[in-house]
């Protein structure tokens, strides 16, 4: 079902919103729409999300998809009755008074930890709910809505609360953008990596193992290697010293980084040994400062960049786990730079420009980079260290003739930062690489190197991570290339089909060629038809088949041909080498 509004004027005046504040207020439309059917439902909360919205309820019964289309026909008749949004405030004591009369015991919860002397209310038609805003003027002015999913959520994201049940829409300002919105979210159906993880049979995450915990199976372990021999190869290009750490640290370690202070929430529980107490490591920082502290440093060796493939270990709750994207254990590509103030910007330059190469390299040309700069109230460091490093990054990507958004007070309260965020094949922007300076650590390992005024003098330390985490990275090339990986990172990159039985030594003459020269190469020697193995190899997304049959064997050549397209290419046998060979530089 279409849905429309009824005036060009309706729609000029919804462009004036920003689609946070249309997808808010569709929230609140559900809402009410869900207590049209349902008078006691109890709501929990209620936001506008990246792709549209959802709501919380504690409902008597389980939502099936049916009840999401009568759902849908009341939020379209309460759009069309125009009912305007007004806000007021009230005491604590009446806004709690308010929902223990409806028992709305979730509302009464949040009032109570808010803990303010007032708090905001909206109100449109009948249906009033605790919100701080901002909403469109009037229900006509949301727009096109349609609701997509319902799904479990633990009420506060505590397993030992309540489980909700959570119901998905999205909101645009007209039917053409919700149209071509839905056709973007069918065509990310298709490209599910986790769909096309099992059939490629590329990696696997078992309720034995543990949830979150991902199995490499050997296909998506080839393409892991080459991911990780590439961005090593390119680190060792641009002067990064690789490194290994270990998987565990003592909590002491934790405790002076002080991740056990602001951060054990995301940390596993410790383990006992010796009479110490250890973690897994949630990040790679304290080790590869540890190893800078090993040795005393002059100027004059620095900058020194130090990268590790180190696999780190968080606490996500089971709700929010998401197949590769997000997961317990995972692998990041971390690296940490240590520079004098005079190198901060070349270096900033440099670390751009491998981070958008390595990218490029991936199929990644599109992407967004913002620039976030320090917090108005709370952060470590001094000003003027702030200052310059929030110039250097300004400065450096000026330089480089990079557009950029500044998102003014969003840094973290230890440094400024950048963060690129890529498109993938269908639109969706990715955040993957972040440059982040951090005038935290350095205090309190207290780094140092020996200035040319032979004093001590603080290094200036800056996170980076290109790929962000192996695992979620991979995810995104999966969706990316809908399986159809490119040449150079296909596990299998050329299968030989032989006709029949009899081509079997010829088709394995040709492998043994192919092999020589690094070429990732099988037979399809099954008892099959031709038609059959060209099927199975297109399914498994292969780049390349090579159909031996009588006649290859007579000219001494092979037919070639490519896994999306029906035309067929002859190579001559002597030739063969030199024509894989150019594709691998491609």
């Amino acid at each position: 079902m279409d849905l429309f509004l009824d005036s060009q004027l309706i729609l000029t005046k919804m462009a004036n919103y920003p689609l946070s504040t249309i997808r808010h207020s569709a929230a609140h439309v559900l809402a009410q729409a869900v207590q049209r059917e349902f008078p006691n439902a109890k709501l929990a909360i209620g936001p506008a999300i990246d792709e549209g919205f959802y709501y919380d309820f504690e409902l008597p019964r389980a939502i099936t998809p049916d009840d999401l289309v009568v759902f849908e026909k009341h939020m379209q008749d309460i759009i069309n009755e125009n009912q305007e949004f007004k806000q007021y405030d009230v005491s604590r004591e009446e806004a709690q008074k308010r929902f223990k009369e409806t028992n709305q015991e979730f509302k009464t919860e949040l009032i109570s930890d808010l803990n303010l002397p007032e708090y905001s209310f909206y109100e449109n038609g009948p249906f009033v709910d605790l919100c701080r805003g901002p909403h469109v003027k009037s229900t006509k002015e949301i727009g096109a809505i349609k609701l997509l999913k319902v799904s479990g959520a633990y009420w506060r994201g505590d397993e030992k609360r309540p489980m909700l049940q959570r119901i998905y829409g999205t909101a645009f300002p007209n039917p053409k953008e919700l149209r071509l919105h839905l056709k973007r979210l069918e065509e990310a159906k298709l490209r599910d990596h986790r769909v096309l993880g099992k059939e490629l049979d590329l990696f696997s995450i078992q309720d034995e193992v543990g949830p979150g915990l991902i199995l490499w199976h050997p296909k998506g372990a080839r393409i892991r290697h080459l991911i990780e021999e590439y961005w090593k190869n390119m680190h060792f290009k641009a002067d990064y010293e690789l490194l290994y750490t270990p998987h565990v640290g003592r909590a002491k370690l934790w405790e002076k980084s002080g991740h056990l202070d602001f951060y054990s929430e995301n940390m596993f529980a410790p383990i006992e040994i010796e009479n110490a107490q250890y973690y897994a490591k949630p990040m790679n920082c304290p080790f590869h400062i540890h190893i800078y502290n090993a040795k005393r440093w002059s100027y004059r060796d620095l900058p020194l960049r130090l990268a590790e493939l180190g696999t780190v270990y968080r606490y996500e709750r089971s709700g929010v786990l998401h197949g590769l994207m997000r997961v317990r254990g995972f692998t990041q590509d971390d690296a940490h730079i240590f520079c004098t103030r005079d190198q901060i910007q070349d270096e900033i330059k440099s670390v751009t420009q491998l981070c958008l190469d390595v990218l490029e390299a991936f199929g990644f040309k599109n992407y967004k980079i913002y620039l976030s700069t320090r917090p108005k109230e709370k952060y470590v460091g001094e000003l003027a260290d702030w200052e310059q490093a929030e110039n250097a990054l300004r400065e450096s990507l000026d330089a480089m003739g990079i557009k950029f958004d500044v998102d003014e007070g969003g840094g973290a309260f230890y440094g400024p930062k950048i963060d690129i965020k890529i498109e993938d094949a269908i639109g969706r922007l990715w955040q993957c690489s972040t440059i982040q300076f951090d005038f935290n650590l350095p205090e309190r390992f207290n780094l140092t190197y020996t200035g040319p005024d032979g004093n001590p003098h603080r290094p200036f330390m800056v996170h980076r991570a290109l790929l962000g985490s192996i695992e979620r990275f991979f995810g995104i090339l999966i969706e990316h290339y809908a399986g159809k990986f490119p040449y150079w990172l296909a596990p299998t990159q050329v299968r030989i089909l032989p006709v029949v039985d009899k081509f079997n030594d010829y088709a394995y003459d040709v492998r043994d060629k192919l092999k020589k020269i690094g070429v990732r190469v099988e037979v399809d020697a099954a008892n099959e038809k031709l038609g059959y193995k060209i099927r199975q190899a297109q399914t498994e997304k292969i780049p390349y088949m090579i159909i031996i049959g009588e006649q290859e064997i007579t000219d001494k050549t092979i037919t070639l041909r490519e896994r999306d397209s029906k035309n067929q290419e002859q190579v001559s046998l002597s030739e063969i080498e030199g024509y894989f060979s150019e594709l691998d530089r491609k």
